[in-house]
């Protein structure tokens, strides 16, 4: 209170910090003092000082609602396209997969399949469309296939199985991870087909593999059944063959080089004169 009894008028600061809580704009609150600080020293007319404002809090919404599309789609890690070596993988057509992150194949309702043997960042590609993808706002779900055929057959044994395949079906994007990596039951192959049979024409599936379509038929048990799956996958597919050496070869070579490089302690040259 005042002198003469009137309460002292809050300051536009105080006025503003309330009213974006009011509106529950934190992002917006968490920039204000250093928007209006700017405003003051003459760095930001007021027009800009909105739109600042009003996009302080978009990028917190943004990555808010990223984060709970990750959660939801159950990704192991974050990897993006910028992160990928093309340098050290040739045999990848840069052209192609820049093309495949503007997500056309998803209206499409388009797959992609990744191929090659273990290390050469089959899984880094299908995690950076799949990262895109949840960028855009659109359902993403990442398994293995041998989580997803767990999940299937547990399902089924539950009587669940029409419920969980209806569910599967949903996601814009599903990335299946590591096929032809364990072997599978003759069950487990009968619903996968099941599941790819239903998400044919209706969504986006990416696949990786470290087998050639040749060797599917041993995979899955079944010439026939995995014939059919290649054919239904195939149609509208976009397929990436990458041949080269693995990542996680390359970075245990040099870290053994670094070991075998690295200066001997003190202790143990003192040690060494002295034998």
């Amino acid at each position: 209170m005042s002198r003469t009894g009137t309460a002292t008028a809050p300051s536009l600061r105080d006025r503003l910090r309330g009213q974006l809580a009011d509106l529950k704009m934190p992002g917006a609150l968490e920039a204000l003092d250093d928007i209006l600080r700017r405003v003051d020293g003459g760095e930001l007319a007021a027009g800009e000082a909105l739109a600042q404002l009003l996009g302080a809090h978009i990028t917190l919404r943004n990555a808010r609602r990223l984060q709970t599309a990750m959660r939801s789609a159950r990704l192991p890690v974050v990897k993006t396209l910028g992160d990928f070596d093309f340098s050290f993988q040739p045999s990848v057509k840069r052209e192609q997969i820049e093309s495949l992150h503007t997500l056309g194949f998803l209206e499409r309702k388009e797959n992609i399949v990744l191929l090659g043997p273990p290390g050469v960042g089959k899984t880094h590609l299908a995690l950076s469309l799949a990262v895109a993808t949840a960028e855009s706002g659109r359902r993403v779900y990442f398994t293995t296939l041998a989580d997803l055929l767990h999940s299937l057959e547990e399902a089924q044994a539950a009587g669940r199985l029409t419920h969980r395949l209806r569910t599967l079906v949903f996601p814009t994007l599903m990335v299946i991870d590591e096929i032809g990596y364990l072997p599978i039951t003759r069950t487990g192959a009968m619903l996968f087909f099941q599941l790819m049979a239903r998400r044919y024409e209706h969504a986006s599936t990416i696949l990786t593999s470290n087998k050639s379509f040749e060797e599917w038929g041993e995979i899955f048990g079944d010439e026939v059944m995995a014939a059919a799956l290649v054919d239904r996958l195939v149609h509208h597919c976009h397929i990436v063959n990458i041949c080269g050496n693995s990542y996680r070869l390359r970075q245990h070579a040099d870290l053994a080089r670094r070991l075998h490089t690295a200066p001997e302690p003190a202790d143990q040259r003192k040690e060494g004169r002295r034998r």
